[in-house]
């Protein structure tokens, strides 16, 4: 079958659960789809996870890409980096990009990811405030840190904690913020939260917790970050680690069922049966997702449904957390 003969697959995300989806799906029919993906970001699919690794010194970028460029044009998939979708046309089945260009598809697959959260405070635009969630943001910490100096983490959650650690690493004067009084205080008790912020101040990371962010104060830059009982904690970086939800907003506009996430049944379909979803931007059974294991699950049956079986289904997995700090 000629390319120009098979149905037209789009894939909006470029990321670890929209190609898993795809390997799944080429696997076990590589003649079904002429697919196209659409990335946000410059790169081929890496692994986010190991982003913290990358900014502790112990991986370079190259080590966590999981598809090179060769891996699409071997698999004649065509990859759209650097563009966003602004607008999903349902009822034509097209599509159209940030840039201008017009798509069709047959079906798609919504693997739109999350946004980070950021606090309803002051000084959030400022140039050395950076969330941590892509190349990009890996990248500025790591500039930022070969001048030294000092960063404060807004989160104590993992990713807060593997942020500041990293900073660390690299030789910058670290504290972090926590709203709650015990770290990691959905994975941990409070015995165990304090054994991990006693281990972290061994290390040289200063925390102020239970406390709350009031503002990030400077001038043309974030010069320090203000608590809610005035104490402030001088920075000459600011990381925002306080959680991430589900990025809706395209499926929003297309008028598909969303919530928390953008809603999806067993067979990881959306309310449209033509568009399916997968990873972080959706919502299952009340649900959301933020961890590998379910998002692999996830993708394994979308990737089996977009290649003719209709058995797949999704049961959610028992899941687990790792602090990446050694």
């Amino acid at each position: 079958m000629s390319s120009r003969d098979r149905a037209q697959l789009v894939v909006i995300g470029n990321g670890m659960a929209g190609m898993r989806a795809v390997e799944e799906l080429i696997a076990r029919a590589p003649d079904r789809f002429e697919i196209t993906v659409i990335g946000a970001e410059p790169h081929p699919n890496y692994n986010r996870i190991l982003l913290s690794a990358v900014l502790a010194g112990d991986k370079t970028l190259d080590e966590i890409v999981i598809n090179p460029h060769g891996w699409y044009a071997n698999r004649n998939i065509n990859l759209i980096s650097a563009n966003r979708v602004g607008a999903i046309d349902r009822a034509a089945h097209t599509l159209v990009l940030a840039d201008g260009t017009a798509l069709a598809y047959d079906k798609l697959l919504l693997a739109t990811g999350s946004k980070p959260l950021a606090p309803p405070i002051p000084g959030l635009s400022f140039p050395n405030v950076r969330a941590f969630r892509d190349i990009a943001d890996a990248e500025a910490m790591i500039a930022a840190a070969q001048g030294g100096g000092r960063a404060v983490v807004i989160g104590g959650g993992l990713l807060g904690l593997e942020a500041a650690w990293g900073l660390k690493r690299r030789g910058m004067s670290v504290a972090l913020v926590h709203l709650m009084p015990t770290l990691m205080e959905r994975q941990l008790d409070v015995a165990a939260g304090e054994l991990l912020r006693r281990d972290l101040e061994g290390r040289g990371i200063a925390f102020f917790t239970n406390s709350q962010t009031e503002e990030i104060a400077g001038h043309d830059r974030a010069e320090a970050v203000v608590l809610a009982d005035g104490r402030r904690i001088p920075a000459d970086f600011v990381v925002l680690a306080v959680g991430i939800r589900p990025n809706i907003d395209l499926a929003r506009a297309a008028d598909l069922d969303v919530n928390r996430g953008i809603l999806v049944g067993d067979d990881m379909a959306t309310s449209d049966p033509d568009i399916y979803a997968v990873g972080e931007c959706i919502e299952h059974n009340g649900q959301v997702f933020g961890l590998v294991a379910p998002i692999w699950d996830q993708a394994k049956v979308a990737g089996a449904r977009l290649a003719g079986d209709g058995e797949a289904v999704y049961v959610p997995p028992p899941v687990f957390t790792s602090l990446k700090i050694t």
